[in-house]
């Protein structure tokens, strides 16, 4: 795997990220930011998950004036998503948001720029610029005529330009498409160019099945090639189910090492349990544990000890028994319906 490239640091709230920091996790409430307790229920759950910076849909004034009430609940930083308006920049600033999410040259007459930027620099909150191949410029589309990783790159850069013209530099990007291959193709091209910190992710990547998948291949190749310092798998799914899937592409790179890592195998004839469900049930009980720990659930007695031996855990069916055993030893025999309650029990007494 590449060196992680060296970017700027910035800081969202008190969590750095560029500069060779732990890349960070995020994600998106999906409730409406005009609920504060369906909001802040969200948020909650979202930190229990692990999430670390979470974002928040500012579609008005109501909704940018609820923020302040959602911020004294919330343990993690907030970043405000706004389009446009510059009045909903000013206000969430003075709500006491961590950071932005606003592409500047989308705000409109340069002093409403100069506001926001003027805001933003007083109390210290970076903003992301964030480039969508759904959105590009009418300009960019007709001189590309249809998105191209250098139309995003370019968006980005006319939008940094107007913020470094301002002597404004604590800004991070990100360059997304549904289409993979473009937006690997984008992030590489601006990661060339700038060292500015990047937030990396596919949008719009879809249900479960496909989104990660998607989200998989796409994060997965940047990190893999040192480009990428925060990440957000966009799932239409709960968004708890975003940040653990973004954990368990940085544990699969050996970036992070968080959460419950599940190794099963695929079975075969020689499987005489109901190894899937089995594998299902260990995934429902673990998928909260922040402690790093790697699980083997095998069908085969003979050789699952042996094929596991570097998991922290494992179980191995056989007929009507199956075996426990820890870092490749066999600890002891047990019944078949015995096999989770005490695969979990061991673990519990380990953490």
């Amino acid at each position: 795997m590449a060196a992680r490239k060296k970017t700027r640091t910035i800081y969202v709230g008190k969590v750095p990220v560029g500069g060779g920091n732990p890349v960070s996790v995020q994600s998106m409430t999906k409730t409406d930011t005009r609920d504060v307790k369906a909001t802040v229920k969200q948020i909650k759950a979202l930190e229990k998950a692990g999430c670390e910076i979470i974002r928040l849909a500012v579609p008005d004034m109501d909704a940018a004036k609820a923020l302040g009430r959602i911020k004294k609940s919330a343990n993690i930083p907030m970043i405000a998503d706004i389009h446009f308006d510059w009045r909903l920049a000013l206000e969430a600033i003075k709500q006491g948001i961590d950071g932005l999410r606003i592409n500047p040259g989308n705000i409109g007459a340069k002093w409403k720029v100069k506001e926001v930027i003027a805001s933003a620099k007083d109390n210290k909150i970076p903003i992301r610029i964030g480039v969508n191949a759904g959105s590009l410029e009418k300009e960019l589309l007709q001189k590309y005529g249809h998105p191209k990783p250098e139309a995003l790159v370019e968006s980005a850069e006319g939008h940094i330009r107007i913020l470094e013209d301002m002597n404004f530099k604590d800004i991070k990007v990100s360059l997304k498409a549904s289409n993979v291959p473009m937006t690997i193709a984008a992030y590489r091209l601006f990661s060339k160019k700038y060292n500015y910190p990047l937030h990396v992710g596919i949008s719009e990547a879809g249900p479960p099945a496909t989104g990660i998948i998607k989200s998989s291949v796409g994060i997965g190749i940047l990190l893999s090639e040192g480009i990428g310092d925060t990440v957000r798998v966009s799932l239409t799914e709960d968004p708890a189910e975003e940040v653990r899937v973004a954990y368990g592409i940085l544990r699969t790179l050996g970036i992070r090492e968080k959460g419950t890592e599940i190794i099963s195998c695929p079975t075969c004839g020689r499987c005489n349990i109901d190894l899937r469900g089995l594998a299902k049930k260990v995934e429902a009980k673990l998928r909260n544990v922040e402690t790093p720990v790697t699980v083997a659930v095998m069908g085969c007695v003979v050789n699952g000890p042996g094929e596991a031996r570097e998991a922290d855990f494992g179980i191995a069916g056989g007929k009507k028994r199956g075996i426990l055993f820890k870092k490749g030893k066999i600890i002891k025999q047990v019944k078949e319906e015995e096999l989770l309650d005490a695969l979990l029990d061991e673990i519990e007494a380990w953490k």
